[in-house]
C-alpha cells in the first residue's frame, strides 16, 4: 500500500478505538430536528435527501432490481450512519478549526489523484466509493476533505489519531458543539453508532494500520 494510502487510513481505527471520549449532551433533539449540533439543526428531511442521495446512485450503479435490493440490504441502518457520520464530521471540522487548521482544494485534489490512480480511474474510485463506505459521487470530494482535514489535524498536534492528544481535541470540540441526538437515531454513542459508520476516515483504520504494521 502506498504511504500516502496508508496515513489516509491510519485514521479510522484510531478513531473507532477512542470514540467513546465524544459524548453527547442529551437525547432530546429540538423539534423537528434529527440533530442539533452546535445550536445548527440536521433537520430530517436534510438527513433523508443525504440517505436518498445514496440510494439513487446504488440504483444507478447496479444493471438489474435484484442487485439494488441487495445493496439496500447491505445497508440496512443507512439512515442511522448517515446520521452519526454527519455529526462526527461537524466535530471534526470543530476540532480542525480550533486548531487552526485549513484544507484547500488542492490538497483534496492531490488525494483524489493519488487515490483514483490506485483505483483503476475516476470511476474506479466513484463505485469503490459508494460500494464500500455508501459515499455517493457528489459527495466523494466533501469526504475526501475530511480525510485530508484529518490528517492535518492529527501533524498539527504533533501526534497521530491513536493517541490521547488527538482524541482530547475531538472530545473537547464534541463537547464544545453540545451534540443533541433525536432518540429515533439512538444515541451519541460512537462504539454502537459511529463505529459502525461507513466512511473511510472512519473505518478503514484498523486495516491500513495492520498493513502497515
Amino acid at each position: 500500500m502506498h504511504r500516502r494510502r496508508r496515513t489516509a487510513l491510519v485514521l479510522s481505527a484510531a478513531i473507532v478505538a477512542a470514540a467513546p471520549l465524544l459524548t453527547a449532551c442529551g437525547n432530546d433533539a429540538h423539534p423537528g430536528a434529527a440533530a442539533v449540533v452546535g445550536g445548527h439543526r440536521i433537520t430530517v428531511a436534510q438527513l433523508q435527501s443525504r440517505v436518498d442521495e445514496v440510494r439513487r446512485a446504488q440504483r444507478a450503479a447496479v444493471a438489474d432490481e435484484t442487485q439494488y435490493q441487495q445493496a439496500v440490504a447491505g445497508t440496512g441502518t443507512l439512515t442511522r450512519d448517515t446520521l452519526h457520520q454527519m455529526v462526527l464530521d461537524r466535530v471534526l471540522d470543530r476540532a480542525a478549526r480550533d486548531a487552526g487548521v485549513t484544507v484547500t482544494a488542492r490538497e483534496v485534489q492531490a488525494m483524489r489523484a493519488g487515490l483514483e490512480q490506485q483505483a483503476g480511474g475516476p470511476e474506479g474510485l466513484r463505485r469503490a466509493w459508494l460500494q464500500q463506505y455508501g459515499v455517493p459521487p457528489q459527495r466523494l470530494d466533501d469526504n475526501l476533505r475530511l480525510q485530508v482535514e484529518a490528517q492535518k489535524l492529527a501533524a498539527k498536534l504533533h501526534t497521530d489519531p491513536s493517541q490521547p492528544a488527538f482524541w482530547k481535541a475531538l472530545s473537547t470540540a464534541s463537547g464544545e458543539l453540545h451534540i443533541d441526538l433525536n432518540p429515533r437515531y439512538g444515541a451519541w454513542d460512537v462504539q454502537k453508532g459511529n463505529a459502525e459508520a461507513k466512511t473511510p476516515w472512519l473505518r478503514e483504520t484498523s486495516a491500513g494500520a495492520q498493513r502497515a504494521a
